[in-house]
């Protein structure tokens, strides 16, 4: 490439490119034709080019930034961007089979949406389908995270429709480092949480010809209960609102000791059918006058059903126990003076427990068995028992302990690549093995069944007095009677192979057309295995047995190009094929074979060394996953909250109506005839650099997906229960036999979304007589976040600021600030962080006053915290950094959302229950 300016400038712009990194002082056009400037393979491309700001919004995190921010975790560093809402957090998994999955998901799109890479490449995800649990990111190996905030289906595959996350592991290190953290809340010891690594590389690829690294690292995470914290211990939530004092009800109406439900006949209707009607009550509370210990009456009851509601949420934990193992190990070779081959490897083994709620039990109530003597019949009118269809204790199995369950999740990732020139080709190729594997156990809490249903025959177990109070005999029938052990094994194996190569084709006036091809091959397998002895359980519905596999292929190609001096384009085209589920358990294929090309087309035009505009156009497509395609109607749990029963059920069957207002069970399954989503996406935006201190940069996106794959909500399907009578169903209870009404969640193609906002970030630097002040202050601006209601097609909604049917929120604001002051050895650094309020769910909730419900929205207030971290750099070797999050100690806002978890008074999505804490960091490099 031909330069057009003197020497002398050319030299103070290459000098100022490479102090600078990103900036935009160094063009493009003029550093490619500077000797000793190495090209790099910046994400969202696959043409190597000088790293300097380019067409794309990539947002880049250094070591020494992430070491900043003071985040333990990836998880921690990535969902603490503004651009990402929407994400799974590790609080989920109390109460959930997620086994402390967390995730990524960029402007609110969705996990599946966002592609997660290692190193370039993709990693198995944890289930069926895309989405891949940070937790498989081996974070001491972590060197830099590069995140694009634009579709890129056209290079990476057809799912990248919301961005990509590429974690870039260290590479070619010489000597070591060994670095510890400990941290713990400022209010108890509870949560307490600490982490060791050590990372050495020995050997120099351009001396020695050969690079080893090993990286390894332990962290540990203590339980925090919801007793710890005021905001959440408890299921009777006080609150005030529009100067009216309330309390939220969100207690079981499953409770120690028991509540009864009796249905029973009144009459005929026209038809000769009989009428059912049922009566509930809590024998402990009618013989002495008050509900039992952790229970108080329901605020939920009414003029016929009069329960206790047994405070659940007392009893759970709010961060989840955790310890985890990660190892990476990379071996590096010459095999030519241009042309590298390495083999890395990396570990993971994550050992979660959480603990929830002691365990549900439906107890069937025979006629006239001395339970039902002693502690029904005596409130039933004599009309009442002569027509009893039905008699059910819902019970807590207090006496057994907590549900705790242990998830073992182990993530392997084997990558055999090289990569070099080879005459005028820069070229990549790689073999990918990587498996996501989880044991589920449950070690505490869970109920024998025969033991369980021996103990009820034989009358050695009373379920209507209070926890605590059964016999020696009973207890030590109960001590014998708690289920341990594993009840499913689950692992998705990605095989793979991706090639790609680039190279200049020939002068254009302004510079070289650069091209780059590539394909991959990806074979996932996704294989449960439920463990037999879970039958074993009380009222517990085995997992099912999948076995699946789909294969996925596709080709790209990317051409660069440099118009003019000023203007540059780039055009990548894809093609992909996502084959059939081969359904093995079945033995048939399911759903269908679907391909699609892709393409994006992005511009960049620099106008001056201080300005720059860019833009891109593209589309994306995505094929639902497996278990969306291929997964059996299987139990799933229950509804977030309790409901009563819906009209137009209860005039079918009113037997199979629980008592009052109470929790149905959920039964998912996934839908063969569902059909890709397909997006369009495109950015504008730009970045301005009057001097190397101060920019000011944003970018507009907009991401619009037909046939987006989802389910109907819950508050959806309850407030609308006659529009979709078809996700209800029947549900026989594992444990009383009964029948009862239940919800469906099924995978459907929910209709469309639209994403809009605006990246902006700025940042300056001014130099003090002490030191170096740099603020850099960014966020994400949300102007659409709308969806198409189920069952329409063209009738938008929208979550902004606002929770909504999808049963979350989207911020309009998610603010950053950061300034940080380096005074040679020591650097301060202050950030904060923001998040605007909203207006919650709705909810009913009793008037201390009136003295009756009332059903409205609070408005959340918004959350600001700011953390403060001081780093000593002792010496060459030595450095300390200690810090405090959340300075101020603010505690999570009041919500009275009633999804998303066993945590009850705040939304875990969204703010941390933590509260302030402190932490030490200490490194040593040799």
């Amino acid at each position: 490439m031909k330069l057009q300016e003197k020497a002398g400038a050319r030299s103070v712009r290459l000098a100022l490119a490479v102090l600078a990194g990103s900036t935009l002082l160094a063009g493009q056009t003029v550093a490619q034709d500077a000797p000793g400037i190495q090209k790099v393979e910046i994400t969202g491309s696959a043409i190597k080019r000088i790293n300097v700001e380019g067409a794309l919004p990539v947002q880049r995190l250094s070591s020494e930034q992430i070491a900043k921010t003071g985040a333990t975790s990836v998880a921690e560093l990535i969902q603490a961007l503004p651009s990402m809402q929407g994400f799974t957090i590790a609080a989920v998994a109390a109460g959930t089979n997620s086994g402390g999955r967390v995730s990524a998901s960029i402007h609110n799109i969705g996990e599946s949406y966002t592609l997660v890479l290692l190193n370039g490449r993709r990693i198995a995800p944890q289930g069926s389908g895309s989405s891949i649990n940070l937790n498989a990111i081996p974070m001491g190996a972590v060197e830099r995270v590069e995140i694009l905030t634009d579709g890129a289906s056209a290079l990476y595959g057809s799912d990248a429709i919301a961005g990509v996350i590429n974690f870039i592991l260290k590479k070619n290190l010489q000597g070591g480092t060994i670095e510890g953290n400990w941290n713990q809340p400022g209010q108890s010891r509870a949560g307490e949480g600490s982490n060791i690594s050590a990372t050495f590389g020995f050997g120099d690829l351009d001396e020695n010809r050969y690079n080893v690294l090993l990286s390894a690292r332990h962290d540990e995470q203590g339980q925090l209960k919801a007793t710890d914290r005021n905001f959440a211990k408890s299921s009777f939530v006080p609150f005030s609102w529009n100067g009216q004092n309330y309390i939220h009800d969100r207690s079981s109406t499953s409770a120690v000791p028991a509540n009864v439900g009796v249905n029973y006949n009144d009459g005929v209707d026209a038809n000769g059918k009989p009428i059912s009607k049922t009566v509930g009550f809590n024998p402990y509370r009618n013989i002495n006058g008050a509900c039992g210990p952790m229970n108080r009456p329901s605020f939920n009851n009414t003029a016929t059903v009069q329960n206790c509601g047994y405070d659940s949420a007392a009893t759970v934990e709010i961060v989840p126990e955790s310890k985890r193992d990660s190892f990476f190990g990379k071996a590096t070779m010459k095999a030519t003076d241009s042309i590298e081959v390495s083999l890395e490897a990396a570990y993971s083994r994550l050992d979660l427990t959480a603990s929830i709620a002691p365990n549900t039990a439906s107890i069937a109530i025979a006629k006239g068995s001395p339970l039902y003597n002693t502690y029904v019949r005596p409130y039933l009118t004599t009309a009442q028992n002569a027509n009893v269809t039905s008699t059910t204790a819902t019970y807590r199995t207090f006496d057994w302990g907590n549900r705790n369950s242990q998830t073992i999740t182990e993530s392997k990732n084997l990558v055999l690549a090289a990569e070099g020139d080879v005459g005028a080709w820069n070229f990549g190729t790689g073999l990918t093995w990587s498996q996501n594997a989880i044991d589920e156990r449950y070690v505490g809490g869970y109920v024998k069944n025969a033991e369980f249903r021996s103990m009820l025959t034989n009358n050695q177990f009373n379920p209507f007095i209070p926890a605590g109070q059964q016999s020696p005999a009973t207890n030590a029938l109960i001590a014998n009677s708690v289920f341990k052990g594993s009840i499913r094994e689950a692992s998705t194996t990605l095989k793979g192979i991706d090639a790609r190569a680039s190279r200049e084709l020939f002068k254009l006036p302004a510079g070289a057309l650069s091209m780059a091809l590539g394909g991959d091959y990806r074979n996932y397998h996704y294989e449960q295995t439920p463990n037999a002895t879970s039958n074993d359980i009380y009222g517990f519905s085995t997992s099912p047995k999948y076995d699946m596999e789909r294969n996925n292929y596709g080709v790209f190609t990317e051409f660069n190009a440099p118009l003019t001096k000023t203007v540059e384009v780039t055009a990548a085209g894809r093609y992909d094929t996502i084959e059939a589920v081969k359904n093995h358990v079945a033995n048939r294929e399911m759903g269908r074979k679907e391909s699609a090309s892709t393409y994006k087309v992005t511009a960049r035009w620099q106008p001056s060394q201080s300005f720059l505009m860019r833009g891109s156009y593209g589309t994306g497509f995505k094929a639902p996953s497996m278990l969306d395609i291929g997964q059996p109607l299987v139990s799933a749990g229950f509804t977030a909250r309790s409901w009563a029963c819906p009209a137009n059920l209860a005039a079918e069957n009113s037997a199979y109506c629980l008592p009052g207002v109470a929790q149905y069970n959920v039964i998912s399954g996934g839908n063969e005839n569902l059909k890709p989503e397909k997006s369009k996406q495109y950015t504008v935006g730009f970045r301005f650099e009057p001097t190397p201190a101060f920019y000011v940069q944003a970018d507009l996106w907009d991401v619009k997906i037909r046939d987006a794959v989802s389910a109907v909500s819950e508050a959806q399907i309850f407030a609308d229960p006659v529009q979709f009578r078809s996700l209800f169903t029947t549900f026989v209870d594992p444990g009383s036999g009964q029948t009862r009404w239940a919800k469906q969640t099924l995978s459907v193609n929910i209709g469309q979304t639209h994403n809009q906002g605006i990246d902006w970030e700025t940042s300056y630097r001014h130099r003090f007589d002490i030191g170096n002040l740099t603020t850099t202050l960014n966020g994400t601006y949300l102007i659409k976040s709308d969806y198409t209601r189920p069952g329409t097609s063209n009738d938008f909604v929208n979550s902004m600021n606002f929770f909504g049917i999808d049963d979350s929120v989207s911020f309009r604001h998610v603010v950053r600030l950061s300034s940080s002051l380096d005074t040679g050895a020591v650097t301060n650094t202050l950030i904060a962080n923001y998040r605007n309020g909203y207006t919650d769910a709705s909810a009913t909730s009793y008037n201390l006053g009136t003295n009756a419900n009332e059903t409205f929205r609070i408005e959340v207030p918004s959350y600001l915290t700011f953390d403060w971290q001081g780093k000593w750099q002792v010496s060459k070797e030595i450095s300390l950094r200690a810090g405090v999050k959340n300075i101020a100690d603010r505690e999570p806002p009041l919500s009275l959302r009633a999804s998303s978890g066993h945590q009850i008074g705040y939304d875990a999505r969204y703010a941390d229950p933590i509260g302030r804490s402190f932490y030490l960091t200490g490194s040593y490099t040799f």
